[in-house]
């Protein structure tokens, strides 16, 4: 019998921008070959798989597979993911949808227009804060000067279940600037956690916006991600922690994807309170396609 699957654009203010997805029903009797195979020829940044329609351990259990391997947790597929089972398992207004990830329990939250989900809320898992890398040795690596770091605040790994490098910049032109030099790039991240860079900065494309963001992860088979929800929570803490606008709590609209012709807006808070940094990550998801897997 044939299993539904579904392509969402997520972090798509409209369709055809944001980052694809696709998205399967029913998977538990894939084996994890079979599932690393349905990812790479999907192509995707990541495909997920949602075991079963029944919810178990007060959540639905899903699985997240890159062209390349698995991962334990990823923004933007949490978010379509939880929109696909709200949309086509459950099929009413829901306040929340846990996803059982890898990670973790990732709670998702909806606000609805009329009915039909318009922006998902992930809360992320607490940031912790890794390595302070050398900023003349990431400047090499991205093709960059060493003077287009701002170095009012570190190069540091960040993470909140996948770890990035985060990379402050000064200007745009430098963000548009940056190529992964990949030779430099598999040889950073040899010995690092964090296998995947974002690169950010306080000019924008479009003026409505707070930040723009690029993000490599070439080890993960994604040359250049249009959306990253996993990354920017890590930034989401970063800029807190490091009072970057100059207080403990954000509510920032980030552009990314822009240099590669798939604009996206992710939402991202962030707060330090009693001494924890909470993170949430949030943004659109549009339905593009509907199927059957045969």
């Amino acid at each position: 019998m044939g299993k539904n699957f579904y392509i969402v654009d997520v972090f798509a203010e409209e369709k055809y921008s944001g980052n694809q997805l696709a998205v399967f029903r029913n998977a538990g009797d894939f084996s994890d070959a079979e599932m690393q195979k349905i990812a790479k020829e999907m192509n995707y940044s990541e495909t997920t798989f949602i075991l079963s329609d029944e919810m178990r351990e007060g959540g639905y259990a899903v699985r997240i597979f890159t062209p390349e391997r698995e991962v334990p947790f990823a923004g933007h597929p949490t978010l379509g993911t939880a929109f696909v089972i709200q949309r086509e398992i459950i099929g009413k207004p829901v306040e929340t949808i846990i996803l059982n990830l890898k990670v973790g329990q990732i709670p998702v939250a909806i606000n609805y227009v009329e009915g039909q989900a318009d922006v998902l809320w992930m809360r992320q898992n607490p940031p912790s804060f890794g390595q302070v890398l050398d900023p003349q040795l990431i400047s090499h690596v991205l093709s960059l000067d060493e003077s287009d770091i701002d170095d009012r605040y570190p190069v540091q790994e960040v993470s909140t279940g996948l770890p990035f490098i985060i990379v402050p910049l000064k200007t745009l032109e430098a963000v548009k600037r940056a190529i992964v030099d990949k030779e430099k790039y598999f040889e950073l991240i040899r010995d690092l956690e964090a296998k995947a860079i974002l690169i950010f900065c306080p000019e924008t494309y479009n003026p409505q916006n707070d930040l723009n963001v690029r993000v490599f992860a070439d080890y993960f088979g994604v040359p250049e991600d249009p959306a990253t929800g996993s990354a920017n929570g890590c930034l989401a803490g970063y800029l807190v922690k490091y009072r970057y606008f100059g207080r403990d709590r954000i509510d920032l609209r980030v552009e990314q994807g822009y240099e590669i012709g798939r604009p996206s807006l992710i939402l991202i808070r962030g707060e330090y309170r009693g001494g924890t940094v909470r993170v949430y990550v949030g943004g659109r998801v549009k339905m593009i396609a509907k199927g059957v897997f045969i």
